[in-house]
């Protein structure tokens, strides 16, 4: 195997472990995301909706699924909140999920 051939073996391992990583911090920031909102709302069941908030990330590529349930099921829920808001707070936790990730 020639050197190109391992310097490019080395690349895939780490985009393919980047991509990795950056699935696992969007799961858990869908977590985060859900406990935060369930305890706007005030349910007790917390790791349910939680579990669901990841879950509607698989319907469609990008974020606008998760913003699109949790604004949703808050404002149904009569919770006095800006989209912005949860906009701010899914960028937060997505940056709090990376660190976690990173920290193992």
């Amino acid at each position: 195997m020639t050197t190109f051939d391992e310097r490019e073996k080395g690349f895939e391992r780490k985009f393919a472990l980047d991509q990795d990583q950056e699935f696992r911090a969007g799961a858990r920031r869908n977590r985060l995301l859900g406990e935060w909102a369930a305890g706007l709302m005030g349910l007790q069941d917390v790791n349910d909706y939680a579990a669901a908030v990841v879950k509607s990330d698989f319907e469609q590529p990008g974020d606008e699924d998760v913003f699109r349930k949790v604004f949703g099921d808050l404002s149904s829920a009569g919770v006095d909140v800006t989209e912005s808001a949860v906009r701010r707070k899914m960028d937060e936790f997505l940056g709090l999920a990376r660190e976690q990730i990173a920290k193992g």
